[in-house]
This record gives C-alpha cells, structure tokens and sequence, in this order.
C-alpha cells in the first residue's frame, strides 16, 4: 500500500468508516495516479477500488497499479453499490462538495442499509502537504513561467493589445513544455491594472501605461502561478513608491513565513506593511493560495483563514495595491513553507519598468 493510501486509510480507522468514496477528479487522480475524467475510488482499510468504464480501462490498468480495477458496464451508480456490497460495507464516507442531493438519494435508495456519512476536505487535506514528486512538477511548471515572462520583457511593446499578449504567453509556455494554462491570463494595462482577475481586451498599451501580467502552467498535471507588474516606458515617482511598497511586503512574507502559521498571521505581514503607508482598502484580496493539482487550494493566507500552513505547503504570495482610476501593482511568487524558513520557487526577474525602445 503506498504512502497516500496509508494516510487516508489511518483516517479511515479513525472516523470509523468502512470505506470512502472519492469522486472528486482532482483528488482521484491524487489518490491513484489515473487521469481520465470519469470513475469513483472505493477505499477500504484493506482495498482499494477503481471503478472506471471501457473508455479508461486499459489507461486505469497503467496509471493505477496500486488499485483493483472494477469494470463500469452499464450504470456508474450499479457498480458502485455492487462493490459496496460485496465489501458488506456498512457505513460509507462521501464527498460532502461533489455528490448532489440527487445523487445522495439514489446512492441511499441503491444501498439502503449503508449509513452514508459527509465527508469534507478529507483528501484536500492530504493535498494540502506536498511530497518530493510534487514539488518537482511544481519546479517545472514555475521555470516554464518564469521563463514566458523574461521572454515578455523582451518583446512587449507600446501598440500591442491585451489579447496579443496573453496569446503569446500563452503560445510560449505551451511550445516550452506546459500541457495547458493552469487559467486564463490576466494582461491588464493602464486604469484597468486596478482589476485583480481582469481579462485582456483589445485595448492596446501605450508608453505610461501600469501593466499587471498574471499567468501560470500545467506540467505534469501540477500548476504555476505568477504575477509581475511593471509601467511601460520610466516610472513615475508615485508608481516607484506603489511598486517598492508591493515589494517590501512580499519579501517580507517569503522571509517571515513558516511552518505553523495561521493563513491569518501570514496575510498580515503584508496586509500591515501596506495598510501602514496609507493604502489601506487598497488591497482587497487575501495574500495567497495554495497551488498543486489545482491553482486554489487549501490553505490559503488570508484575513478570513484562521488554520495553519504547514511545512510543504507550496503558497502563493502576491500582495497588491489597486487604485481605481490610477492602476494597480501586485507581485507573486511561490514558495515551499518550511519549518525555519521557506523557499522561494520562483525565480523570474522583477523589473519595475520596460524601457520603449528607440526607434
């Protein structure tokens, strides 16, 4: 039995269940390595069950060596209750956030002696400590990133849309390595950088204008993120002082943070830096995130979060100052939380402005 399976199967024992369900794609794949995008895992504290259709069979055999594959022939539901049964299973964790209402009857009405029992954030809560496996899929996808933005440096001009750049950044980490966009890009330029989650339109840049670029990459099935910020031609002196503001706070945080800290305690190494020189309001989102299978995990540095970040946790770090009307300035970064100190993932240059060249 591997490592994830133990772990999920000591918590198992503990809340005295006689199997669980995990219907949840990214959890799944966490749990048996198998990509496709239909089957439920059935895990006892002595087996562990894939049940997928002919469709992903033969690909279950290869990405699921660990697991006993159960064959779907006509009804995912049918298979389910099949396996349960012949396990006499008696009393069955869900996936409080995946199974609706519906699916919950019929599973009761298919297996009425079973006592089904709401599960939250079990599996996430595995995710939440990254192994050595995944950190370096996380590496790839952070150099992949950190490289489309150096390259951006390079090229970006006044005169281009928004559109045109998130399409070649786009283009450059898929042709470097990437699967896919771990999300859409943000390219924000001018008044509209104040829009933390913008999308890219077709207004085009021009010399002066505050330009904020959000992107990241799928390697390996595990996400990057990063953000950069920087005015296009010289900087204005008020722009100087937002951006070594935004700066100050981020490195802050990836010196400060460690193991065992409240997402509280995190988000207020920055929050308190910035609020301190007059911008408070000004930075409306939490600190960051966690990033793995998916681009927002659990935990997360925010005012909201009261758990700890424990050691492994690969986290975002992004503060910001948003000014409607003016632009806004944020910064991320990934690290890898550690006991003593963490590590700083991301490597991408920061620059402060883009010179126009000469024509």
């Amino acid at each position: 039995m591997n490592q994830r399976l133990e772990r999920l199967v000591s918590i198992l024992t503990k809340e005295g269940l006689d199997a669980i369900l995990v219907e949840y794609a990214p959890n799944r794949r966490y749990m048996t390595g198998f990509t496709g995008s239909a089957g439920t895992v059935i895990i006892t504290p002595d087996r562990a069950f894939l049940a997928t259709d002919f469709r992903y069979y033969e690909q279950a055999q290869v990405q699921a060596p660990d697991y006993e594959l159960y064959r779907i022939t006509l009804s995912p539901l049918k298979a389910v209750a099949e396996c349960l049964q012949s396990l006499g299973a008696k009393r069955v964790g869900y996936e409080s956030h995946v199974v609706t209402v519906k699916g919950l009857e019929q599973y009761k009405a298919a297996l009425p002696d079973v006592e089904w029992v709401a599960t939250d954030g079990i599996v996430e809560g595995l995710r939440a400590v990254k192994d050595e496996q995944e950190i370096e899929a996380i590496k790839k996808a952070v150099a992949i990133t950190d490289a489309a933005i150096e390259d951006v440096f390079t090229w970006i001009r006044p005169g281009m849309t928004e559109l045109e750049v998130a399409w070649r950044i786009e283009v450059y980490q898929r042709t470097h390595g990437a699967s896919a966009l771990s999300f859409s890009t943000i390219v924000a330029a001018g008044p509209r950088s104040s829009l933390p989650h913008a999308v890219p339109t077709d207004r085009p840049m021009d010399v002066g204008d505050p330009v904020v670029i959000d992107m990241g990459c799928v390697v390996d099935g595990y996400c990057s993120d990063l953000t950069r910020s920087f005015i296009i031609g010289e900087a204005t002196e008020e722009y100087a002082k937002v951006w070594n503001k935004v700066l100050e706070a981020q490195l802050a945080c990836e010196k400060g943070i460690v193991a065992g800290m409240s997402g509280r305690e995190a988000d207020a190494i920055a929050r308190d830096i910035i609020y301190s020189a007059g911008y408070e309001g000004q930075f409306g989102h939490g600190l960051g995130h966690c990033v793995g299978l998916e681009i927002h995990e659990e935990p997360r540095a925010s005012m909201m979060y009261q758990g700890p970040i424990n050691a492994g946790a690969a986290l975002t770090v992004e503060p910001g100052i948003y000014i409607p009307g003016w632009g806004g300035i944020r910064l991320e970064d990934i690290i890898i939380v550690g006991e003593g100190e963490s590590t700083v993932l991301t490597k991408a240059i920061k620059l402060m402005a883009i010179p126009v060249p000469s024509r």
